[in-house]
Order: C-alpha cells, then sequence, then structure tokens
C-alpha cells in the first residue's frame, strides 16, 4: 500500500531536514549572521552625529539618511521569501551578504565620490536596505524546512537573538573605533566582518556547485505558479495572524526608533557621556529575553497550545521586530509557511526586523 499524498510529503519533509550537529553547525553560523547583518544595519546609526559634523547635516538631513534604508527594505520582503523557496534561504542569504558587506566597508569610499555626500549616503542605505529585507523572510524558509518542528520557534529565536549581539557588538566596539579613528573604521569594521563570514559561509558550508545552480535560476527567472492564490479573506480573519501583526508593528516602531535616534540623542543631550555605554545597555536585556520567547513558545506549542495564545505572548517579548510568521502548530506537520486552515500549497512570507 502506498503512502497517501499528505505522508509522502510529510516524509520527505523530514528525510530533507538537518541532522543535530548540522542543526547546531547552521544555527551558529546564522546567528553570527544575524550578528553581523545588525552590525552593518547599526553602522550608520552609531555614526550619524559624527557624519553630521562633517558634511554639514541638520537634522532633518540626517534622519533622510537614516530613514531612507527602510524605504528599500520594504520593498524585498516578499521576495526574500518567494527566493529562499525556489533556491534555498542559505543560497540567498550567501548572496545578499556579499553585496551588503561589501556596500558597508565601501561606504566611507562612496561618501568622499563628490560633494553629493548627502545622496550618495541615501542612495548606500537605500541599497542595503534592498539587500537586508530578503535576509529574515530567507531565513523563515530555510529554518522552516530543515528544522524539526519541536525545536524551530527555540532555533530561530536563538538566530534572532544575533540581532540584539550586532547592536551590542557595533554599539561597543563601533564606539571605540568612532572615539579613536573616526566613523570610517565603523563601516570597515562591519563590513570587512561581513565579507569574512560569506568566506567561511561559502567554503565550509555551501559548494561552487549550489551558487551556480542557484545563480542559473535567477537568470532564467523563478518560475510563478498561476494556480496558487493566497486566499487574503480567510488569512485576515485567523486571530493569530492579527496578533503577529500587532506584536510586529509595537515592536518595530519602539525598537528602530530606538535603534536609530538613541545615538544621536546621547550624543546631542549627554556629550560627556561614554558611547560604548549607551550603545550597549539598553540591549542587553533583549538577548535573555529573546531565548526565553523562544522556549516559551516551544513549550506553548508542545502542550497544544493555540498559535494566537503564543503571538501574544510573544508580542511582549519578540526578537527585533517580532516573529516573521507563527511555527507550525503540534496538532499537525504543515510544509513550510503554510497556515492552519489554508491550503498545504499556499506559502505566506512576512518579515521581522
Amino acid at each position: 500500500m502506498q503512502p497517501l499524498p499528505d505522508e509522502a510529503r510529510r516524509e520527505a519533509a523530514e528525510d530533507a531536514q538537518w541532522s543535530r550537529p548540522e542543526c547546531q553547525v547552521w544555527t551558529g553560523t546564522l546567528l553570527l549572521g544575524t550578528c553581523l547583518l545588525y552590525c552593518a544595519r547599526v553602522s550608520m546609526p552609531v555614526c550619524a552625529a559624527a557624519m553630521s559634523q562633517d558634511f554639514g547635516w541638520n537634522k532633518k538631513e540626517a534622519g533622510v539618511v537614516l530613514s531612507s534604508f527602510f524605504w528599500g527594505y520594504c520593498l524585498t520582503q516578499v521576495v526574500g521569501g518567494h527566493l529562499g523557496d525556489r533556491i534555498g534561504g542559505e543560497k540567498v542569504i550567501l548572496l545578499s551578504a556579499s553585496a551588503w558587506g561589501f556596500i558597508t566597508a565601501a561606504t566611507p569610499l562612496l561618501s568622499r565620490l563628490s560633494s553629493a555626500h548627502l545622496a550618495f549616503m541615501t542612495f548606500s542605505r537605500i541599497l542595503t536596505g534592498l539587500l537586508q529585507g530578503v535576509y529574515f523572510p530567507a531565513l523563515t524558509s530555510l529554518l522552516s524546512q530543515k528544522v524539526r518542528e519541536s525545536e524551530r520557534a527555540f532555533t530561530y529565536s536563538t538566530v534572532g537573538a544575533g540581532s540584539q549581539f550586532g547592536t551590542l557588538v557595533t554599539g561597543a566596539v563601533g564606539s571605540l573605533l568612532l572615539d579613536w579613528y573616526g566613523w570610517p573604521s565603523v563601516f570597515y569594521f562591519s563590513g570587512g566582518l561581513t565579507l569574512l563570514w560569506v568566506c567561511y559561509v561559502y567554503r565550509c558550508l555551501l559548494g561552487e556547485k549550489d551558487l551556480i545552480l542557484a545563480l542559473g535560476v535567477l537568470a532564467q527567472g523563478l518560475p510563478v505558479s498561476r494556480h496558487t492564490k493566497v486566499p487574503w479573506r480567510q488569512l485576515f480573519r485567523k486571530p493569530s495572524v492579527w496578533a503577529a501583526i500587532i506584536s510586529q508593528l509595537s515592536a518595530a516602531c519602539s525598537f528602530f526608533i530606538l535603534l536609530s535616534w538613541l545615538p544621536t540623542f546621547f550624543k546631542e543631550t549627554f556629550p560627556s557621556s561614554k558611547g560604548w555605554v549607551f550603545n550597549v545597555v539598553p540591549w542587553l536585556v533583549a538577548i535573555p529575553a529573546s531565548l526565553f520567547s523562544g522556549l516559551l513558545s516551544d513549550r506553548l506549542i508542545n502542550q497544544g497550545g493555540d498559535i494566537g495564545t503564543q503571538s501574544h505572548c510573544d508580542g511582549g517579548i519578540p526578537p527585533p521586530g517580532g516573529w516573521t510568521q507563527p511555527p507550525a502548530s503540534s496538532e499537525e506537520e504543515r510544509a513550510p509557511g503554510e497556515v492552519r486552515g489554508l491550503r498545504p500549497e499556499t506559502r505566506v512570507h512576512t518579515a521581522r526586523g
């Protein structure tokens, strides 16, 4: 007797999952990748006050540069999830990291190309946002396919904790580099480390053949199924979806306001304060909170808790920006991106910070 289609799909998904040693290696690698993602992202807020003095920016112009990152960031969220499903999330992450690492390291050089500092810095931040926007949707696609359901939430929260580590690293080391060597050194530091991480992943975890195949798929164009439609009405009637949206909105607003403007606020309000203090202390509590939220999610799911309840609980202590998507329920194993009550072929990817 042949297995049912659902059982066959479930068995195929389990075969594709990482073994325990592979999961540990990839979790550590992706944790470091998320850390470097935020190292590159936080470099501009840490250096904004010093760059404003060098280039003569006022508050409005500095705000344009800081906010321009999100102009690009919001445009590639769905693209990142789609690419992750088609060619593999790890390949999307590696290709985008190589590009944003290079741009970050080259930022001081771009600022010297002409007198139009504001235009060049705004453009580089938009481009960085476009490239980093694919990271978390691709990460969600990767972990939902490669990590066992019972460990998925904790793995995601562990990897997500890299955002706080990255903020801490750039807040501490970046502030010291800023005082000792000037603001260009902060961009060289974060961009250079990202490129080293890319080399490690390329040499040790992915092969040249994998990337060539991925680039070939991208060059040919990604096939888009005409028969699969997202049932938006049914999706937005689910409490778990609204819980995730509200959690995402609340956490993202507070987190990114602090992330972008806290260094400038302390620099102007408390000129004698040490940068490595006010750029580090606020994020220390976020690391254990992020890990605890993952443990709590796994516990609720393993006990048969409702995803909506889990999303509300996580809403108070989520990773920065909230969850990318709720982990699968323990009641039934679902395909990556599948929402309870929807067809298995329907994939939905939303973004976190």
